[in-house]
């Protein structure tokens, strides 16, 4: 029989390359799978690794897929490191995107370029409510964050899909679910002539610089993960655990609104029941990808993009099933878990009973 035990002195550089180790595993099963389906793996992994690299447009649309998840994984970085499991940010996300759209509905010809901030701002309230739901829960009744959030999900989901089918439907959208297209006035403002990218990467990359000012260079950060990797210590040095518990949620929703609002207000231009994009759930595999570092998530965003990306070509191209980017994604997160158990744990033979 086999056993696992820690390791005395875990290896500093495989830990590091953990991540690496990981991709290498995914690709050399992507290889396998995409024989397995009888299509050329070099092809398939041109879709995945070469063609989302191509060109300015093809950066341009990489780094549009990859400026939600930068956001989504700061804010869940910050809940993972104080130990709070924020698995609903893809809830706060499409709430962020509710209030956001109903703000920009409201606007006029006359509103003026800072209208856009509003709606930006409205898109921060609303992730920010839906996590302060969690939040509430669990400081007042003990509730689980896991299932809370995650359930939320789902009702922040029927509720975007109440309001495009009914009170807020587009009267003269022949009878499509979806809102009035939104104002220049309230759309984010592009970097580039005839490129859909927009100041959104500009706020992620500052988001990265604030937040790892904020995790390893302030007071406060340094309490979030005390509290979150020693407790006791925590409570003995009269850090409070309430006050993390409401900033880690809080920051958290308010990034994945951000990112909602970000994209409704940006390539959608308007609300529709597919503002859903999954961004939520990959940003958990970004942010332990990333190791819960705001530089690392950058990279890991960028990686995870490429399988949003490729996943469409592949699609379109080789005639794969849409569900090859969630294949792609979990095996990431099994062989980075799988990779980070045995480089702190060895299986040992302990014999048969």
């Amino acid at each position: 029989m086999f056993k696992l035990e820690p390791r005395p002195a875990p290896s500093k550089v495989l830990t590091l390359a953990s991540p690496l180790i990981a991709l290498a595993i995914t690709i050399f099963v992507g290889v396998v799978l995409f024989a397995a389906l009888g299509k050329d793996p070099l092809a398939g992994l041109r879709m995945f690794f070469v063609e989302p690299l191509r060109g300015g447009y093809a950066l341009s649309e990489l780094s549009l897929k990859a400026t939600p998840l930068i956001l989504i994984a700061l804010g869940l970085a910050v809940c993972f490191r104080a130990n709070l499991w924020n698995i609903g940010a893809e809830g706060q996300f499409v709430m962020g995107a509710i209030f956001a759209g109903g703000v920009a509905m409201q606007a006029t010809p006359e509103s003026g370029h800072g209208f856009v901030a509003a709606v930006l701002a409205a898109g921060v309230l609303g992730g920010m409510v839906w996590a302060g739901v969690v939040a509430f829960l669990r400081d007042q009744f003990h509730a689980n964050e896991i299932l809370v959030s995650l359930m939320l999900v789902y009702v922040a989901e029927m509720t975007l899909s109440y309001l495009v089918y009914g009170p807020w439907k587009d009267p003269a959208g022949y009878n499509f679910p979806q809102t009035i297209t939104f104002l220049d006035a309230a759309r984010v403002p592009k970097l580039f002539t005839g490129l859909r990218l927009n100041i959104g990467l500009v706020l992620a990359l500052v988001g990265v610089v604030a937040f790892a000012i904020f995790l390893f260079r302030t007071y406060a950060g340094f309490q979030l993960q005390v509290g979150g990797q020693a407790p006791h210590a925590a409570r003995y040095a009269g850090f409070s655990s309430r006050k993390a518990l409401w900033t880690a949620l809080l920051l958290s929703g308010g990034m994945a609104g951000l990112a909602g609002a970000l994209d409704v207000a940006g390539p959608q231009g308007q609300l529709t029941p597919y503002v859903p994009m999954g961004y939520g759930f990959a940003a958990i595999i970004v942010a332990f990808v990333g190791r819960l570092n705001p530089i690392g998530i950058v990279f890991s965003s960028v990686l995870m993009s490429m399988f949003f990306i490729g996943g469409e070509l592949a699609q379109s191209r080789l005639g794969l099933p849409k569900a090859i980017t969630g294949v792609f994604q979990g095996l990431l997160l099994f062989a980075l878990l799988a990779c980070d158990t045995f480089i702190h744990q060895r299986l040992r033979w302990v014999g048969a009973k």
